[in-house]
């Protein structure tokens, strides 16, 4: 299959103002989507495409472009505001449309934002499909005549719609009363939804991260800021703390003394319930990102686990090859194909609460039986087509310390589909072997761009 050009590992995504996240690109993107989807579309009528955002200033601009081209295409459009990605694949499969467009950077700056995908099921879309609406781009815009143009609505209810989703994942005989929760949105898509759920099923909700100005998304709160979570949790005196990221598909939690966890924990809690109350369906499957810990704990339970490449889309296609149910990253991206589609951390979250509840235990309870090897990820930036895998100072550092952790860790370098950077990810049982380890390969692999420079 051909290479894709503007795609990444997850839609389109890039500094607000370059290329591809500038008006003009963004129109053409939404002109090609538009004919892709009239091209295939069988039913009576224009094809419909749901088109959601976050909370940052440029989503008016970004969502402004992406109307038009769709309209100029010849489709019409449902508009629901800021609302979670995962809401928005909800909006898509419950109107019957035929695409949901999500306007979000995810848990990048505010001054970063991006394009995401659903089809018509509610699915990130395949290589395939992306391909297709690449093609279709580089064909330029033709509009189509003035009575074909398409129109646009808003849905004004999108946000009570998907609380009331997120709510039925949670079984009618329970209840979250007695709970004192802090819900942090992260300035981002959730800030209306997520405490609105946690309320509505009986906790005390403590709101942080929910003020957002098109600038502070992100910003020293939600998932990629622990801290900020940790520091309230203790403050009020809550029982567990909710952290999302800025498109709420991401989680983090804490307990009750402020300590977080991560996604192989929250994993392991979801899937180690299920095992004991239900019969868990199959295995688990994580990336290769994954600590070998939460491996290891499966095992000793005698839960299958399978590793897929980084990124929420392979852990789902791994997870629909093998008819499985659980899977995520530690990142913080958890799927449970039996509540939704794709990635929702406000799902995720009131698995976790179920198993609490049920168990009448704590988090670190719950996940007591996962112990996580010291895991040290450094981030290179460098332009993507420096071919610094094939660099020998590259190559050296890492078969050097590939040697060093036999049998005590492993080692894993990939390009991000994000942003124009090299992960670096060593993990040993020793911390500060992991974090020497680390260094010492991203240092090789910096060197490669300063070679090119």
């Amino acid at each position: 299959m051909s290479e894709r050009k503007y795609f990444g590992t997850d839609g389109v995504r890039g500094e607000v103002g370059q290329p591809p996240i500038t008006p003009d690109f963004v129109l053409r993107l939404g002109h090609a989507t538009g004919r892709v989807l009239r091209s295939a579309h069988r039913g009576a009528g224009r094809p419909t495409v749901c088109i959601g955002k976050d909370t940052r200033i440029s989503g008016y601009m970004l969502e402004a472009a992406l109307e038009a081209g769709l309209s100029s295409a010849g489709v019409d459009v449902v508009l629901t505001g800021p609302l979670p990605t995962p809401g928005i694949a909800y909006i898509t499969r419950a109107l019957r449309l035929d695409a949901g467009l999500v306007i979000s950077a995810s848990h990048n700056p505010f001054g970063d934002n991006g394009i995401k995908f659903f089809d018509a099921a509610g699915d990130k879309l395949s290589d395939a499909s992306e391909l297709e609406i690449e093609r279709e781009f580089d064909l330029g815009i033709r509009c189509v005549s003035s009575g074909e143009l398409g129109r646009a609505r808003r849905l004004n209810d999108a946000v009570g719609r998907y609380v009331e989703f997120c709510k039925r994942a949670l079984p009618a005989h329970l209840t979250l009363r007695g709970l004192r929760i802090v819900v942090d949105c992260a300035h981002g898509a959730a800030y209306q939804a997520a405490p609105a759920v946690f309320h509505e099923l009986g906790a005390e909700v403590i709101t942080t991260g929910c003020s957002p100005d098109g600038f502070n998304i992100n910003r020293d709160v939600g998932a990629t800021h622990p801290e900020h979570l940790r520091e309230q949790v203790v403050k009020h005196g809550a029982d567990v703390g909710i952290a999302l990221d800025g498109d709420a598909d991401r989680l983090l939690m804490a307990d009750q003394h402020g300590r977080t966890f991560d996604g192989d924990q929250l994993v392991y809690v979801i899937a180690r319930h299920r095992a004991r109350r239900e019969g868990l369906v199959g295995g688990v499957v994580g990336t290769l990102m994954t600590n070998y810990g939460l491996e290891a704990a499966f095992g000793r339970h005698g839960i299958p686990f399978a590793r897929a490449k980084v990124g929420d889309r392979y852990v789902l296609e791994m997870l629909r090859e093998r008819g499985w149910l659980i899977g995520g990253e530690n990142s913080g991206h958890i799927l449970c194909l039996d509540r939704h589609t794709t990635g929702d951390a406000t799902l995720a979250a009131l698995e976790v609460l179920r198993a609490l509840v049920e168990n009448e235990e704590s988090l670190a309870d719950a996940a007591a039986d996962v112990t996580l090897l010291p895991q040290t990820l450094v981030n290179v930036r460098i332009d993507r087509a420096i071919p610094w895998r094939d660099d020998p100072r590259v190559k050296s550092a890492l078969s050097d310390w590939e040697r060093r952790l036999a049998g005590r860790g492993r080692v894993l370098l990939r390009p991000s589909g994000t942003e124009p950077v090299v992960r670096v990810m060593v993990e040993a049982d020793d911390a500060a072997l992991s974090a020497q380890g680390a260094r010492a390969i991203a240092d090789a692999v910096a060197a490669t761009a300063t070679a090119e420079a």
